[in-house]
């Protein structure tokens, strides 16, 4: 199975990844008032794992997760004008849609050191799926379409999961 391996390089390069103690995410980003206090450290671990994975810091970038109904979107941006904080981001993101797209939902599951809700079926219903990404100003956006209403409820819990897990802005319409 390809996703232990990863679960173990993503833990070994989270491990030397210290996150920023003192600075108070929530005063200056709105969109981070639910980050818990630094000695959360089970948060801590899935965001230098999540940093790992994604290549940037998710403390300075927006991350959301919409439930839509026909689908849903993830999207990733910078906080600031960043110039290769963007251009990783937007390469993390085209790969996470040709990577669901073929149903490996590896990097999800090394994230959050277990399988994502909704990942099992998204992989066996990928031919009902389309994941299309595209560039946003400081990042971008992968956008999940389907009509297939099974595919549609393990989009949904996957959306759920992500915004849960992550502590995330989302919406689920």
């Amino acid at each position: 199975m390809r996703i232990r391996p990863m679960l173990l390089a993503l833990a070994a390069a989270a491990l030397p990844c210290a996150l920023p103690a003192q600075h108070d995410h929530a005063a200056h980003h709105p969109t981070h008032a639910a980050h818990p206090a630094p000695a959360d450290t089970g948060f801590a671990a899935l965001q230098a794992r999540g940093r790992a994975a994604m290549g940037v810091d998710q403390y300075t970038s927006i991350h959301r997760f919409d439930a839509l109904p026909d689908g849903g979107r993830i999207e990733l941006q910078r906080d600031t004008d960043d110039a290769a904080g963007i251009a990783t981001i937007r390469a993390h993101l085209a790969g996470i849609a040709q990577a669901f797209a073929r149903g490996d939902f590896a990097t999800p599951a090394a994230v959050h050191a277990r399988e994502v809700p909704g990942a099992a079926t998204l992989a066996a219903r990928r031919a009902a799926i389309r994941y299309d990404y595209r560039d946003l100003p400081r990042g971008g956006e992968v956008r999940i379409t389907t009509t297939d209403p099974e595919a549609l409820a393990a989009v949904h819990a996957f959306m759920a999961f992500q915004r849960a897990d992550h502590r995330s802005g989302g919406e689920h319409r």
